[in-house]
């Protein structure tokens, strides 16, 4: 029975696979792939957590400007309170 391309393909592949893993420097070129594999999923992680944070300080600097925009608004209360009491005052002595 003949083989089909495809398997002749894979039983090569398994050929070629066999041998690297007995060559040494594909052994160090496979063990070096595989920790950037790791490296890179970690540092896949770490950004998501940053990405989470700098959302969450967008938030919290759009809840501060809209503090501060009310608190220039808003004259402060004891200077308030001293010109109408010196206001009345003036008024009631005349």
């Amino acid at each position: 029975m003949a083989k089909s391309p495809l398997d002749r393909l894979a039983s090569l592949g398994e050929e070629v696979l066999g041998k690297a893993q007995q060559n040494p420097a594909a052994h160090r070129l496979l063990q070096g792939a595989m920790q950037m594999k790791d490296r890179v999923d970690d540092l896949s992680k770490r950004v998501r957590g940053l990405e989470q944070m700098e959302k969450r300080l967008a938030q919290l600097e759009k809840r501060l400007s809209k503090i501060e925009y009310a608190a220039k608004k808003k004259p402060p209360p004891s200077a308030a309170k001293t010109t109408t009491t010196a206001a009345k005052k003036t008024a009631t002595k005349k």
